[in-house]
């Protein structure tokens, strides 16, 4: 059984409790994990207060929390391939989109590592010859990294990396449904060497270990991915003791196809934006949005397209798309296609579990088209996190940018068009964090990621995903000081 990581040392859960861990390819028992509680989060909380308030970590010079940063990274490329598998095996994506995430997650933390070397303090001008004025930054001090089942890794290092880069101690909580490459990451951490206390892991259920996080006064900061109404939870419990928070809170992201874009890159495109990972990410492109004079053709397209995704064990070669990560979140799924049907959308590919023998024991769900949808349908507006596509028409651009903005969410979008102008007019107008131009799903570790409304709060990657982690402090020095006679006595 893997155990908790508190102050340096892994440790049994106080609850005596474990739970297990499923490959939701097939249902097999994968690893067995302690199952934290109360108890275990205030010991965690306070290892990471006594590591910042009481070591130098925080302050230590920015090389040394650099060296930790670099040496986690190489690491991670060291061990690629075997945490590549192990993210497989518990998520069920494919091993091809697993060893890119792990690509991405060593960038990641090189690029904090070589951030943390940059000093972000600048001198004010005051104006006057006897004062020295300058913002300096610090870390905000102890925080509670909770992360979602989807991309587990991925999501930890966009936390983990601008967090130590800071100078904090971390307490980070995996979502209990995809914890094992967090675990290794913890384990990679304290082998390059993170001071006993300033990482610490939790493990279990946000109701028994996330909730006491939030809710602590001993927390100073909270940085949350995951649903939206758990957000709010977050926003409201937090103000507790007006504690930090940034929230990434998913999307319902259009993709706009012009009638002058290239027609098969856009299609190939469309299928990637909203399939892959079995459309189980936060910035899937869900809502397809076509002109009206090449819609039906391009919607059947990719409807004939989705109908030949090949699904199975992510571990072999030819597997396209995976399971969804569990039986409950597949329900859910299920339930947005039945309403979808009940809302008059026409069902083109999908909309059912696959007939394959050898895929009955896992969580799998066929990719799924909608035609005939309409902007007020629930199954347009609300996230689904799944392998389903609706699709809508327009005549004008100014009809694609609206039905691009409406929506309550704002996390990403793309459009397509070989007209320059009309890209960048519509980028410019899309109320969205990232815009993608004739393209879908590239990230950059060095360009902030976020939504607009409600979608979030913060930024995470980029400069400002590193400022989120430290707090500016102003330090006003007079080098002549002298009585003022203010007051006459």
């Amino acid at each position: 059984m893997t155990n908790l990581f508190i102050n340096g040392r892994w440790t049994a859960s106080r609850t005596g409790r474990e739970f297990d861990v499923l490959n939701p390819y097939d249902q097999s028992l994968v690893a067995k994990v302690a199952d934290a509680g109360p108890d275990d989060a205030a010991e965690a909380i306070a290892s990471a207060r006594r590591a910042f308030d009481q070591t130098d970590w925080a302050y230590a010079p920015s090389r040394v929390r650099a060296g930790v940063l670099l040496r986690t990274a190489d690491l991670l490329a060291r061990d690629k391939e075997e945490i590549a598998r192990i993210e497989t095996l518990d998520t069920g994506k494919t091993l091809l989109d697993s060893r890119v995430d792990i690509d991405d997650v060593i960038a990641v933390f090189r690029y904090y590592a070589e951030l943390a070397n940059k000093d972000p303090s600048r001198v004010v001008d005051t104006g006057r010859p006897d004062v020295i004025s300058r913002v300096v930054h610090e870390p905000v001090g102890v925080c509670a990294l909770i992360t979602p089942w989807n991309y587990p890794l991925l999501q930890a290092a966009w936390k983990v990396a601008p967090a130590l880069a800071a100078g904090n101690a971390i307490i980070l909580k995996p979502s209990e449904v995809t914890p094992l490459t967090t675990i290794r990451l913890v384990e990679l951490l304290a082998e390059a060497g993170a001071p006993d206390g300033v990482v610490n892991l939790l493990l279990g259920t946000g109701q028994a270990v996330g909730a006491p996080l939030v809710e602590s006064s001993q927390v100073d900061m909270v940085s949350f991915t995951g649903g939206l109404a758990t957000g709010r939870w977050i926003m409201q419990a937090a103000s507790g003791n007006v504690k930090n928070i940034a929230l990434e809170l998913g999307g319902k992201n259009p993709n706009i196809v012009f009638a002058d874009a290239d027609f098969e890159t856009a299609v190939d495109y469309a299928l990637t934006a909203v399939f892959v990972h079995a459309g189980q990410v936060c910035s899937a492109g869900a809502r397809l949005i076509v002109e009206d004079s090449i819609h039906d053709a391009f919607v059947a397209e990719v409807a004939r397209r989705a109908e030949l995704i090949r699904l199975g064990d992510g571990m072999k070669e030819g597997t396209e798309s995976g399971p969804l990560v569990s039986a409950a979140h597949r329900e859910r799924v299920e339930s947005y296609v039945e309403l979808g049907l009940s809302e008059g959308a026409r069902l083109l590919a999908g909309g059912r579990r696959p007939s394959d023998p050898e895929l009955q024991a896992g969580f799998f769900y066929r990719p799924t088209v909608f035609t005939d949808c309409r902007r007020d349908m629930r199954i347009v507006q609300e996230e689904v996190f799944g392998p389903v596509l609706t699709t809508e028409r327009f005549r004008t651009e100014e009809e694609a940018v609206a039905l691009g903005n409406d929506t309550d969410y704002g996390l990403a979008g793309a459009v397509w068009t070989s007209d320059a102008g009309r890209a960048e007019r519509v980028a410019n107008r899309l109320r969205h964090g990232t815009v993608w131009i004739n393209d879908y799903h590239p990230y950059l570790p060095q360009a902030e990621w976020g939504g607009f409304k409600q979608s979030g709060i913060g930024r995470e990657l980029g400069p400002r995903g590193l400022d989120e982690y430290r707090e500016a402090k102003h330090i006003y020095r007079n080098i002549a000081p002298s009585p003022q006679r203010y007051f006459a006595g």
